[in-house]
């Protein structure tokens, strides 16, 4: 019983944020090192939500970190790939493809102040 009810609530959580531009993340496990979390792909409807796929990701206290998805939304599934350095000033940089024509790189830099 208590499991459906905290799935009922992650499920009306997901859907209330859906409109975020962060994606959420839910952790799975946690200690001094960092936090592993899974960041479900949702997509909700009038009456339902579907998941097309997820990313798995590791976040550092320092605020670095690294990920790996898919995205099954589409008729070819994407998967990616990426990671993040901490501190001040961040890099990032991640890819992603979907094994044919669908390719992508990306890269940033977040400043602190």
């Amino acid at each position: 019983m208590h499991r459906l009810i905290f799935a009922t609530t992650a499920l009306v959580g997901m859907l209330g944020f859906a409109a975020r531009a962060e994606p959420i993340k839910l952790p799975v496990d946690s200690d001094e090192k960092g936090s592993v979390y899974v960041a479900p792909n949702v997509n909700p409807t009038e009456t339902s939500a579907t998941v097309n796929g997820a990313t798995v990701g590791i976040q550092r206290p320092d605020g670095s970190g690294t990920y790996i998805g898919t995205d099954t939304s589409m008729p070819r599934p994407t998967y990616s790939l990426g990671a993040s350095t901490g501190g001040n000033v961040s890099f990032s940089g991640g890819v992603q493809s979907d094994g044919k024509a669908n390719n992508g790189v990306k890269a940033g830099l977040t400043i602190k102040y």
